[in-house]
């Protein structure tokens, strides 16, 4: 297991707090809000920013103007593409929580990844110059769940980067304790080029789970941090955690803080804060270092409040 320490010397500062509107409001018809709900991750793909969220069947891409264009996934369960307690259908969301880009050849495929933390939420959104797909993937999903050190007690996937030849994912450790296992945050490694052939085609045997590691991410009054996103900066692996008081990995709950921290050998981390000092309390699920700047996503776990993108000042990483 390893630890991760608090370093007072990595400030991180939210700078400023955008409001994801859609340039094109509001469709009933096509069961779309007029604005991001629950953004669970971010990443580039292009000249575009791409956001996952958890609870919709719809990608959102940030152009270069910072307008927010929908993208219609399938419709769901109901022919629906939301997906909430008031509408009594939660469970039947895709739960998308992970996203990044893989190389492979000449070919750059954007991969959108459910928790898998039910059967329902094993899917994978696939983009590349041939368009759209959703594989349904319960193969990769199994070869996770029965890495114990890396799922834990609930399998709850919530990162994913691509660096060099490989995919780094990311287990959140906010699963429900069983009589055999606690909740694991945990990283493992499986191939780039194996993930997309697989992915290409689900007959083909799922990529090796790989060089798994175990961390305790530290706490924010009495409860733990646990994984919500990771991202590159350089070489290096960034990762971002929340501290939830969530009884297990599908229902949420009240965040005590979030921390942004260096994955390595020794991990250290600082807490994200307010221009005014304060603890950022709302829950980021997505991090990128993007073209010079860190850029945040934020999940309200509330239907009716648009998501926020945050540009945050980091210091000391």
């Amino acid at each position: 297991m390893i630890v991760a320490t608090l370093d007072p010397s990595i400030v991180i500062t939210v700078r400023s707090r955008t409001p994801l509107l859609y340039a094109t409001g509001e469709d009933s018809r096509e069961d779309r809000p007029a604005f991001v709900r629950a953004a669970s991750a971010i990443a580039r793909w292009g000249e575009q920013l791409m956001v996952v969220q958890d609870d919709a069947n719809w990608l959102a891409s940030i152009d270069a103007r910072g307008q927010v264009h929908p993208i219609a996934l399938p419709r769901g369960e109901g022919d629906v593409r939301l997906f909430d307690d008031t509408r009594g259908n939660k469970h039947h969301k895709l739960d998308l929580e992970a996203c990044t880009v893989v190389s492979v050849g000449e070919r750059q495929v954007f991969l959108a990844f459910g928790s898998g933390s039910t059967a329902e939420r094993e899917q994978v959104v696939m983009l590349d110059e041939q368009g759209q797909r959703m594989v349904t993937a319960h193969a990769l999903y199994r070869s996770l769940r029965k890495r114990a050190d890396f799922s834990g007690s609930e399998l709850n996937l919530e990162g994913a980067v691509a660096i060099g030849d490989e995919v780094v994912l990311f287990n959140r450790g906010n699963g429900a304790r069983t009589e055999l296992r606690g909740p694991m945050n945990a990283t493992c490694r499986i191939g780039a080029e194996a993930l997309v052939q697989y992915l290409d085609d689900v007959s083909r045997p799922s990529p090796a789970v790989e060089r798994v590691c175990a961390y305790e991410l530290g706490v924010v009054d009495g409860t733990r941090l646990t994984f919500t996103d990771a991202a590159r900066f350089g070489d290096r692996l960034v990762y971002v955690a929340a501290a939830e008081a969530s009884p297990d990995a599908v229902q949420d709950g009240p965040v005590a803080g979030v921390a942004i921290g260096v994955l390595d050998h020794a991990p250290r981390y600082g807490l994200v804060r307010e221009a005014n000092g304060d603890l950022v309390c709302a829950k980021i699920e997505g991090l990128i270092h993007d073209r010079g700047r860190w850029l945040a996503v934020v999940d309200s776990d509330d239907a009716t409040r648009p998501a926020e993108l945050l540009e945050l000042e980091v210091l000391g990483l």
